[in-house]
Protein backbone atom coordinates (compact mmCIF):
# COMPACT_ATOMS: atom_id res chain seq x y z
CA UNK A 1 0.00 0.00 0.00
CA UNK A 2 1.79 3.39 -0.96
CA UNK A 3 1.66 6.07 1.92
CA UNK A 4 -0.94 8.64 2.02
CA UNK A 5 -2.52 11.72 3.83
CA UNK A 6 -5.33 9.75 5.88
CA UNK A 7 -8.68 11.68 5.58
CA UNK A 8 -11.20 12.27 8.93
CA UNK A 9 -14.55 10.96 7.35
CA UNK A 10 -17.76 9.75 8.89
CA UNK A 11 -18.22 6.12 8.71
CA UNK A 12 -20.90 6.58 6.50
CA UNK A 13 -18.26 8.44 4.12
CA UNK A 14 -15.41 5.80 4.69
CA UNK A 15 -17.49 2.84 3.99
CA UNK A 16 -18.80 4.22 1.11
CA UNK A 17 -15.68 4.03 -0.97
CA UNK A 18 -16.76 0.23 -0.90
CA UNK A 19 -17.93 -1.02 -4.19
CA UNK A 20 -19.47 -4.59 -5.39
CA UNK A 21 -16.93 -7.52 -5.88
CA UNK A 22 -14.08 -6.30 -3.84
CA UNK A 23 -13.10 -8.17 -0.86
CA UNK A 24 -12.55 -6.79 2.54
CA UNK A 25 -10.97 -7.20 5.45
CA UNK A 26 -12.54 -7.22 8.94
CA UNK A 27 -10.07 -6.96 12.35
CA UNK A 28 -11.11 -9.87 14.68
CA UNK A 29 -11.80 -11.26 18.40
CA UNK A 30 -13.42 -8.25 20.74
CA UNK A 31 -11.60 -5.52 18.47
CA UNK A 32 -14.19 -5.54 15.58
CA UNK A 33 -14.74 -2.42 14.27
CA UNK A 34 -18.67 -1.79 14.87
CA UNK A 35 -19.09 1.84 13.48
CA UNK A 36 -17.77 0.31 9.97
CA UNK A 37 -19.44 -2.44 10.35
CA UNK A 38 -22.56 -0.78 10.56
CA UNK A 39 -21.91 1.38 8.14
CA UNK A 40 -21.40 -0.84 5.78
CA UNK A 41 -24.04 -3.53 6.30
CA UNK A 42 -26.60 -0.52 5.76
CA UNK A 43 -25.56 0.14 2.28
CA UNK A 44 -26.38 -3.39 1.52
CA UNK A 45 -29.00 -2.83 -1.29
CA UNK A 46 -26.19 -0.47 -3.54
CA UNK A 47 -23.26 -3.69 -2.97
CA UNK A 48 -23.47 -7.12 -4.58
CA UNK A 49 -20.60 -10.12 -4.30
CA UNK A 50 -18.77 -8.58 -1.37
CA UNK A 51 -16.61 -10.73 0.07
CA UNK A 52 -16.19 -10.52 4.05
CA UNK A 53 -12.88 -12.26 5.25
CA UNK A 54 -11.71 -12.47 8.69
CA UNK A 55 -10.68 -14.61 11.57
CA UNK A 56 -13.18 -15.52 14.78
CA UNK A 57 -14.92 -12.05 16.15
CA UNK A 58 -17.10 -11.37 18.71
CA UNK A 59 -20.45 -10.15 18.46
CA UNK A 60 -23.12 -10.33 15.75
CA UNK A 61 -22.53 -10.88 12.08
CA UNK A 62 -24.73 -8.33 10.61
CA UNK A 63 -22.94 -9.24 7.37
CA UNK A 64 -24.00 -12.93 7.37
CA UNK A 65 -27.87 -12.88 7.92
CA UNK A 66 -30.02 -14.49 5.09
CA UNK A 67 -31.31 -11.13 3.78
CA UNK A 68 -27.84 -10.50 2.85
CA UNK A 69 -27.22 -13.27 0.47
CA UNK A 70 -26.07 -11.41 -2.79
CA UNK A 71 -25.00 -8.69 -1.12
CA UNK A 72 -22.36 -9.77 1.08
CA UNK A 73 -20.75 -13.47 0.95
CA UNK A 74 -18.77 -14.23 3.89
CA UNK A 75 -15.40 -16.37 4.06
CA UNK A 76 -14.23 -17.44 7.60
CA UNK A 77 -11.29 -18.48 7.74
CA UNK A 78 -12.25 -19.60 11.61
CA UNK A 79 -15.97 -20.24 12.14
CA UNK A 80 -17.15 -18.54 15.44
CA UNK A 81 -20.53 -19.04 16.92
CA UNK A 82 -22.04 -15.84 15.14
CA UNK A 83 -21.36 -17.98 11.56
CA UNK A 84 -21.42 -21.44 12.51
CA UNK A 85 -25.10 -21.56 10.97
CA UNK A 86 -24.32 -19.54 8.14
CA UNK A 87 -21.48 -21.85 7.10
CA UNK A 88 -23.04 -25.22 7.57
CA UNK A 89 -25.76 -24.17 5.62
CA UNK A 90 -24.16 -23.00 2.72
CA UNK A 91 -24.71 -19.05 2.75
CA UNK A 92 -21.29 -18.42 4.30
CA UNK A 93 -17.85 -20.32 3.11
CA UNK A 94 -14.58 -21.30 5.09
CA UNK A 95 -11.47 -21.61 4.26
CA UNK A 96 -9.11 -24.45 6.25
CA UNK A 97 -6.04 -22.84 6.68
CA UNK A 98 -2.99 -22.77 10.16
CA UNK A 99 -3.04 -19.01 11.57
CA UNK A 100 0.57 -18.96 11.14
CA UNK A 101 0.08 -18.96 7.08
CA UNK A 102 -3.12 -16.73 6.64
CA UNK A 103 -1.32 -13.25 6.52
CA UNK A 104 0.63 -15.48 3.51
CA UNK A 105 -3.00 -15.50 1.70
CA UNK A 106 -3.48 -11.53 1.55
CA UNK A 107 -0.44 -12.03 -0.73
CA UNK A 108 -1.39 -15.26 -3.10
CA UNK A 109 -5.11 -16.15 -3.31
CA UNK A 110 -7.06 -13.47 -0.69
CA UNK A 111 -5.91 -10.02 -1.81
CA UNK A 112 -7.33 -7.49 0.20
CA UNK A 113 -9.01 -4.36 -1.72
CA UNK A 114 -10.52 -3.11 1.43
CA UNK A 115 -9.60 -3.75 5.20
CA UNK A 116 -11.41 -2.35 7.66
CA UNK A 117 -9.52 -2.31 11.47
CA UNK A 118 -10.38 -0.63 15.07
CA UNK A 119 -6.90 1.54 16.19
CA UNK A 120 -6.15 4.16 19.25
CA UNK A 121 -5.61 7.45 18.54
CA UNK A 122 -2.02 8.50 16.91
CA UNK A 123 0.56 9.42 19.04
CA UNK A 124 2.50 12.10 18.63
CA UNK A 125 4.81 10.32 16.19
CA UNK A 126 1.73 9.62 14.31
CA UNK A 127 1.87 5.63 14.72
CA UNK A 128 -1.94 4.08 15.41
CA UNK A 129 -2.05 1.19 17.52
CA UNK A 130 -3.79 -2.57 16.78
CA UNK A 131 -4.44 -3.06 20.47
CA UNK A 132 -6.31 -6.05 21.38
CA UNK A 133 -6.11 -7.70 17.76
CA UNK A 134 -2.81 -7.73 16.06
CA UNK A 135 -2.91 -10.94 14.72
CA UNK A 136 -3.77 -10.89 11.10
CA UNK A 137 -4.88 -7.02 11.35
CA UNK A 138 -1.07 -5.45 10.42
CA UNK A 139 -0.43 -8.25 7.82
CA UNK A 140 -4.19 -7.40 6.22
CA UNK A 141 -3.58 -3.86 6.93
CA UNK A 142 -0.39 -3.42 4.70
CA UNK A 143 -1.56 -5.85 1.94
CA UNK A 144 -4.93 -3.95 1.57
CA UNK A 145 -5.49 -1.24 -0.99
CA UNK A 146 -7.55 1.10 0.84
CA UNK A 147 -7.31 1.06 5.17
CA UNK A 148 -9.78 2.30 6.75
CA UNK A 149 -9.63 3.01 10.75
CA UNK A 150 -12.06 3.71 13.55
CA UNK A 151 -10.29 5.40 15.65
CA UNK A 152 -11.51 4.48 19.46
CA UNK A 153 -9.69 6.42 22.74
CA UNK A 154 -10.77 3.24 24.44
CA UNK A 155 -8.79 0.66 22.51
CA UNK A 156 -5.35 0.22 24.73
CA UNK A 157 -2.29 0.94 22.88
CA UNK A 158 -0.55 -1.88 23.01
CA UNK A 159 3.69 -2.20 22.48
CA UNK A 160 5.27 -4.14 20.28
CA UNK A 161 5.12 -4.91 16.41
CA UNK A 162 0.95 -3.50 16.13
CA UNK A 163 1.68 -0.09 14.84
CA UNK A 164 -0.08 1.60 11.69
CA UNK A 165 1.72 5.44 10.75
CA UNK A 166 -1.27 7.24 9.45
CA UNK A 167 0.53 7.77 6.24
CA UNK A 168 -0.52 3.79 6.44
CA UNK A 169 -4.42 4.60 7.21
CA UNK A 170 -6.79 5.99 3.82
CA UNK A 171 -9.53 6.95 6.31
CA UNK A 172 -9.73 7.91 9.86
CA UNK A 173 -13.14 7.27 10.92
CA UNK A 174 -13.44 8.70 14.86
CA UNK A 175 -15.89 6.97 17.15
CA UNK A 176 -15.44 5.77 20.57
CA UNK A 177 -17.03 2.82 21.84
CA UNK A 178 -16.57 0.56 24.66
CA UNK A 179 -14.99 -3.41 23.52
CA UNK A 180 -16.06 -6.23 23.44
CA UNK A 181 -15.62 -7.82 26.74
CA UNK A 182 -15.31 -11.95 27.18
CA UNK A 183 -15.97 -13.61 30.35
CA UNK A 184 -15.26 -17.22 30.59
CA UNK A 185 -17.26 -19.17 33.58
CA UNK A 186 -15.63 -20.55 36.66
CA UNK A 187 -14.21 -24.27 35.46
CA UNK A 188 -16.92 -27.38 37.04
CA UNK A 189 -15.15 -29.92 38.94
CA UNK A 190 -14.02 -31.87 35.39
CA UNK A 191 -12.32 -28.77 34.42
CA UNK A 192 -10.57 -28.71 37.25
CA UNK A 193 -9.11 -32.58 37.56
CA UNK A 194 -8.18 -31.71 33.87
CA UNK A 195 -6.59 -28.60 35.15
CA UNK A 196 -4.92 -30.54 37.75
CA UNK A 197 -3.56 -33.09 34.85
CA UNK A 198 -2.27 -30.64 32.66
CA UNK A 199 -0.19 -28.40 35.99
CA UNK A 200 1.53 -32.02 36.67
CA UNK A 201 3.30 -31.85 33.34
CA UNK A 202 4.37 -28.41 34.06
CA UNK A 203 7.83 -27.35 34.95
CA UNK A 204 8.61 -24.37 36.81
CA UNK A 205 10.32 -21.64 34.35
CA UNK A 206 7.83 -23.46 31.62
CA UNK A 207 6.31 -20.58 28.93
CA UNK A 208 2.90 -21.19 28.29
CA UNK A 209 0.67 -21.39 25.27
CA UNK A 210 -3.64 -21.16 26.27
CA UNK A 211 -6.38 -19.85 25.54
CA UNK A 212 -9.73 -19.05 26.60
CA UNK A 213 -12.32 -21.43 28.80
CA UNK A 214 -13.41 -23.47 31.46
CA UNK A 215 -9.97 -25.77 31.04
CA UNK A 216 -7.38 -23.07 30.60
CA UNK A 217 -8.96 -21.69 33.41
CA UNK A 218 -8.68 -24.31 35.53
CA UNK A 219 -5.07 -25.03 34.35
CA UNK A 220 -3.46 -21.46 35.27
CA UNK A 221 -5.77 -21.76 38.55
CA UNK A 222 -3.68 -24.78 39.70
CA UNK A 223 -0.38 -22.96 38.66
CA UNK A 224 -0.41 -21.00 42.05
CA UNK A 225 2.63 -23.10 43.11
CA UNK A 226 4.65 -22.44 39.93
CA UNK A 227 7.85 -20.21 39.69
CA UNK A 228 9.22 -18.36 36.93
CA UNK A 229 6.63 -19.07 34.00
CA UNK A 230 6.47 -17.45 30.58
CA UNK A 231 4.11 -16.46 28.10
CA UNK A 232 4.19 -16.91 24.58
CA UNK A 233 0.75 -16.96 23.30
CA UNK A 234 -1.69 -16.61 20.24
CA UNK A 235 -4.37 -15.26 23.02
CA UNK A 236 -4.00 -13.34 26.31
CA UNK A 237 -6.52 -13.60 28.67
CA UNK A 238 -7.84 -12.91 31.95
CA UNK A 239 -6.45 -16.10 33.40
CA UNK A 240 -3.16 -15.31 32.57
CA UNK A 241 -3.31 -11.76 34.26
CA UNK A 242 -4.14 -13.64 37.42
CA UNK A 243 -0.55 -15.06 36.82
CA UNK A 244 1.57 -12.16 36.46
CA UNK A 245 -0.33 -10.15 39.47
CA UNK A 246 0.25 -13.22 41.29
CA UNK A 247 4.32 -13.35 40.32
CA UNK A 248 3.64 -16.76 38.90
CA UNK A 249 4.41 -15.22 35.58
CA UNK A 250 7.31 -13.08 35.53
CA UNK A 251 8.96 -14.38 32.41
CA UNK A 252 12.37 -14.54 33.54
CA UNK A 253 12.98 -17.80 32.50
CA UNK A 254 12.29 -17.42 28.94
CA UNK A 255 14.96 -18.29 26.53
CA UNK A 256 13.73 -16.25 24.17
CA UNK A 257 11.87 -12.54 24.61
CA UNK A 258 12.90 -12.95 28.12
CA UNK A 259 11.01 -10.74 30.57
CA UNK A 260 8.35 -10.33 28.00
CA UNK A 261 4.94 -11.44 27.60
CA UNK A 262 4.43 -12.33 23.60
CA UNK A 263 1.02 -12.50 22.06
CA UNK A 264 -0.82 -11.26 18.92
CA UNK A 265 -4.77 -10.75 20.59
CA UNK A 266 -6.15 -10.33 23.59
CA UNK A 267 -9.82 -11.73 24.42
CA UNK A 268 -11.31 -11.26 28.21
CA UNK A 269 -12.19 -8.14 30.36
CA UNK A 270 -11.90 -4.46 30.51
CA UNK A 271 -9.63 -5.23 33.48
CA UNK A 272 -7.22 -7.18 30.85
CA UNK A 273 -7.76 -4.57 28.43
CA UNK A 274 -6.29 -1.72 30.77
CA UNK A 275 -3.85 -3.92 31.77
CA UNK A 276 -2.13 -3.93 28.33
CA UNK A 277 -2.40 -0.48 27.53
CA UNK A 278 0.93 0.97 27.37
CA UNK A 279 2.44 -1.67 29.26
CA UNK A 280 6.07 -2.65 27.92
CA UNK A 281 5.53 -6.08 30.00
CA UNK A 282 3.43 -7.48 26.80
CA UNK A 283 4.82 -7.30 23.05
CA UNK A 284 1.94 -7.90 20.27
CA UNK A 285 3.10 -9.01 17.28
CA UNK A 286 1.07 -10.44 14.02
CA UNK A 287 0.27 -14.17 13.49
CA UNK A 288 3.57 -14.64 11.83
CA UNK A 289 5.99 -14.20 14.83
CA UNK A 290 3.83 -15.96 17.18
CA UNK A 291 2.00 -18.69 15.26
CA UNK A 292 5.07 -19.75 13.89
CA UNK A 293 6.73 -23.32 14.83
CA UNK A 294 10.66 -21.98 14.61
CA UNK A 295 9.66 -19.04 16.45
CA UNK A 296 8.44 -20.79 19.33
CA UNK A 297 10.33 -24.00 19.08
CA UNK A 298 13.05 -21.02 20.59
CA UNK A 299 11.34 -21.36 23.83
CA UNK A 300 12.72 -24.49 25.97
CA UNK A 301 10.04 -25.99 27.91
CA UNK A 302 7.43 -24.18 26.12
CA UNK A 303 3.79 -25.99 27.09
CA UNK A 304 1.18 -26.06 24.51
CA UNK A 305 -2.10 -26.63 25.76
CA UNK A 306 -5.26 -26.69 23.35
CA UNK A 307 -8.33 -28.57 23.14
CA UNK A 308 -10.34 -30.73 20.90
CA UNK A 309 -13.60 -32.20 19.64
CA UNK A 310 -12.66 -36.14 19.86
CA UNK A 311 -9.77 -37.99 19.31
CA UNK A 312 -9.95 -41.43 17.99
CA UNK A 313 -7.79 -44.52 18.97
CA UNK A 314 -4.81 -43.93 16.85
CA UNK A 315 -4.20 -40.09 18.15
CA UNK A 316 -6.25 -38.67 15.41
CA UNK A 317 -7.55 -35.03 16.94
CA UNK A 318 -10.43 -33.59 15.53
CA UNK A 319 -11.01 -29.58 16.75
CA UNK A 320 -12.77 -28.58 14.04
CA UNK A 321 -16.16 -29.83 13.07
CA UNK A 322 -18.29 -32.17 14.68
CA UNK A 323 -18.74 -34.67 11.62
CA UNK A 324 -19.80 -32.88 8.76
CA UNK A 325 -20.61 -29.47 10.88
CA UNK A 326 -18.25 -27.37 11.11
CA UNK A 327 -17.62 -26.10 14.51
CA UNK A 328 -14.51 -23.45 14.71
CA UNK A 329 -11.56 -24.03 12.31
CA UNK A 330 -7.63 -25.38 12.59
CA UNK A 331 -6.47 -21.90 14.53
CA UNK A 332 -3.18 -22.12 15.89
CA UNK A 333 -3.57 -25.67 17.06
CA UNK A 334 -1.00 -27.17 15.21
CA UNK A 335 1.26 -24.26 14.87
CA UNK A 336 1.71 -24.50 18.34
CA UNK A 337 2.16 -28.33 18.75
CA UNK A 338 4.51 -28.58 16.23
CA UNK A 339 6.96 -25.65 18.18
CA UNK A 340 6.15 -27.15 21.14
CA UNK A 341 7.33 -30.33 20.45
CA UNK A 342 10.46 -28.76 18.97
CA UNK A 343 11.33 -27.20 21.83
CA UNK A 344 13.83 -28.21 24.15
CA UNK A 345 11.88 -30.08 27.10
CA UNK A 346 8.55 -28.96 25.70
CA UNK A 347 5.00 -30.50 25.69
CA UNK A 348 2.15 -30.67 23.41
CA UNK A 349 -0.85 -31.15 25.29
CA UNK A 350 -4.36 -31.48 24.23
CA UNK A 351 -6.62 -31.42 26.53
CA UNK A 352 -10.72 -32.25 26.63
CA UNK A 353 -13.18 -33.37 28.83
CA UNK A 354 -13.84 -37.51 28.16
CA UNK A 355 -17.98 -36.56 27.27
CA UNK A 356 -20.14 -34.29 25.30
CA UNK A 357 -23.97 -33.76 25.80
CA UNK A 358 -24.05 -34.62 29.25
CA UNK A 359 -22.25 -37.55 29.82
CA UNK A 360 -24.22 -39.46 26.64
CA UNK A 361 -21.08 -39.03 24.02
CA UNK A 362 -17.44 -39.98 24.92
CA UNK A 363 -15.28 -38.05 23.15
CA UNK A 364 -12.63 -40.74 23.07
CA UNK A 365 -14.05 -42.02 20.06
CA UNK A 366 -13.07 -45.78 18.02
CA UNK A 367 -13.34 -44.05 14.67
CA UNK A 368 -13.99 -40.36 14.14
CA UNK A 369 -17.20 -39.53 12.36
CA UNK A 370 -17.77 -39.34 9.27
CA UNK A 371 -16.42 -35.92 8.14
CA UNK A 372 -14.49 -35.15 11.40
CA UNK A 373 -11.67 -32.53 10.39
CA UNK A 374 -8.35 -33.92 11.53
CA UNK A 375 -6.24 -31.00 12.97
CA UNK A 376 -4.08 -32.51 14.37
CA UNK A 377 -2.44 -35.59 13.02
CA UNK A 378 -1.67 -39.13 14.36
CA UNK A 379 2.09 -38.12 14.02
CA UNK A 380 1.88 -34.60 15.78
CA UNK A 381 0.19 -35.97 18.73
CA UNK A 382 1.71 -35.87 21.98
CA UNK A 383 0.01 -35.67 25.39
CA UNK A 384 -3.86 -36.02 25.56
CA UNK A 385 -5.23 -35.48 29.01
CA UNK A 386 -9.08 -35.95 30.07
CA UNK A 387 -10.13 -36.15 33.48
CA UNK A 388 -9.21 -39.02 34.23
CA UNK A 389 -5.29 -39.31 33.67
CA UNK A 390 -2.66 -38.10 30.69
CA UNK A 391 -1.91 -41.25 27.90
CA UNK A 392 1.82 -39.93 26.17
CA UNK A 393 1.15 -41.26 22.58
CA UNK A 394 4.54 -40.02 20.98
CA UNK A 395 6.32 -42.28 20.07
CA UNK A 396 3.53 -45.14 20.96
CA UNK A 397 1.94 -48.11 18.70
CA UNK A 398 -1.31 -48.15 18.27
CA UNK A 399 -1.67 -50.71 19.84
CA UNK A 400 -0.31 -49.02 22.73
CA UNK A 401 -2.33 -45.81 22.28
CA UNK A 402 -5.41 -47.19 21.68
CA UNK A 403 -4.71 -48.84 25.44
CA UNK A 404 -3.59 -45.36 26.68
CA UNK A 405 -6.71 -43.57 25.15
CA UNK A 406 -8.94 -46.27 27.05
CA UNK A 407 -7.73 -45.78 30.20
CA UNK A 408 -8.49 -42.08 29.82
CA UNK A 409 -11.78 -42.17 28.40
CA UNK A 410 -15.20 -42.51 30.54
CA UNK A 411 -15.56 -45.78 32.27
CA UNK A 412 -18.91 -46.30 31.22
CA UNK A 413 -17.46 -46.13 27.35
CA UNK A 414 -14.35 -48.10 28.47
CA UNK A 415 -15.82 -51.42 27.09
CA UNK A 416 -17.34 -50.42 24.22
CA UNK A 417 -13.62 -48.97 23.14
CA UNK A 418 -12.40 -51.81 23.62
CA UNK A 419 -14.57 -54.35 22.16
CA UNK A 420 -14.27 -51.36 19.07
CA UNK A 421 -10.34 -51.85 18.99
CA UNK A 422 -10.28 -55.78 18.97
CA UNK A 423 -12.91 -55.36 15.94
CA UNK A 424 -9.92 -52.72 14.41
CA UNK A 425 -7.45 -55.08 15.45
CA UNK A 426 -5.64 -52.62 17.52
CA UNK A 427 -6.16 -54.88 21.18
Amino acid sequence: MSSKQARRVTAAEATATVRSGQRVYVQGGCAVPRALIDALVARYQELSGVEIVHMHTEGDAPYAQPEMAGHFRHNALFVGRNLREAVNQGRADFTPVFLSDVPGLFETTLPLDVALIQVSPPDNAGYCSLGISVDCAKPASLAAKTVIAQVNRRMPRTLGDGFLHVSQINFLVEEDAELTEVVCPPPDEVARRIGEYVVSLIEDGSTLQTGIGTIPNAVVASLSGHQHLGVHTEMFSDGLLDLIESGVVDSSAKSYHEGKVVSSFVMGSRRLYDFVDDNPLIEMHPVTFTNDPFVIARNDRMVSINSAIEVDLTGQVCADSIGHMLYSGIGGQLDFIRGAARSRGGKAIIALPSTAKGGDVSRIVAELRPGAGVVTTRGDVHQVITEYGVADLHGRTLRDRAKALIEIAHPRFREELSAAARRLNLL
